[in-house]
């Protein structure tokens, strides 16, 4: 059974491209399966073809630390790159951890993929919850690259941020942004991602939510469908208001 709320379906831009970005036969054998799982999710959505830059943002505050020993995040991590394989050619996915502050991306890509979050996140210093700081750091990498695509954000968290208001406010103002956020949810505290998902005041919707609370009994494809299951409306509604060209 499907774990997200559904929406009308959308009529979305036709893609310049048919297929996925990178050839299957082109992508690892241990993210061949994920990438054919995601293929299948976007197809549902009528996403088949489109492009995005692919982030991955990932909390690295201290109730995180069973995740990541357990090896849920490196699991999201190769479902983004499986994801990553049918929107971005360019075989890599910017990674965000963030705690009191955002690091800086660390660009993971296909050929380099094993271990990669027990290698980078032990670098990190564990912190408070500071989903600002992370959404600037998206944001300034996208604005910066010259992307002429739009960015899918996968950003995963397992609580509520420092400051609510900052973060509703922030979300309200990247609406104009051609970016979406796809919130993930580890664990049970997801009232305030809720509340995100329905923010009024926003120039489009720009954000879904997509409850895993415990990432290990998720499937890739129940994942992949709450990942992409609002993103073909925004892709619709920010085309629409000029915000995606």
């Amino acid at each position: 059974m499907s774990l997200f709320r559904k929406t009308p379906a959308a009529t979305v831009p036709v893609p310049e491209h048919t297929g996925p970005a990178i050839s299957f036969d082109k992508v690892p054998p241990g993210l061949v399966n994920l990438a054919k799982a995601a293929a299948v999710s976007l197809e549902k959505s009528g996403l088949t073809g489109q492009r995005a830059a692919v982030y991955l943002v990932l909390d690295h505050s201290g109730s995180m630390l069973p995740f990541y020993g357990s090896g849920s995040v490196q699991r999201l991590a190769e479902q983004a790159l499986g994801l990553s394989a049918n929107l971005d050619n360019d075989g890599t996915v910017p990674i965000v951890f963030f705690g009191t502050y955002a690091s800086a991306p660390i660009l993971v890509d296909l050929a380099d993929y094993a271990g990669i979050i027990d290698r980078e996140h032990t670098q990190v210093t564990w912190g408070s919850t500071d989903y600002v700081s992370a959404m600037r750091a998206v944001i300034n990498h996208h604005t910066k690259s010259g992307a002429t695509d739009p960015a899918f954000v996968i950003f995963q968290t397992d609580g509520v941020p420092d400051d609510r208001r900052a973060t509703e406010q922030a979300l309200r103002d990247a609406s104009s942004l051609p970016i979406f956020w796809a919130f993930v949810g580890f664990g049970n505290s997801i009232g305030f991602l809720e509340r995100l998902d329905d923010l009024r005041g926003r120039t489009v919707d720009n954000a879904s939510f997509f409850h895993a609370a415990d990432p290990h009994r998720v499937t890739d494809a129940d994942l992949y469908d709450g990942l992409t299951h609002e993103y073909a409306g925004w892709l619709a509604a920010a085309t629409a208001a000029g915000i995606v060209r």
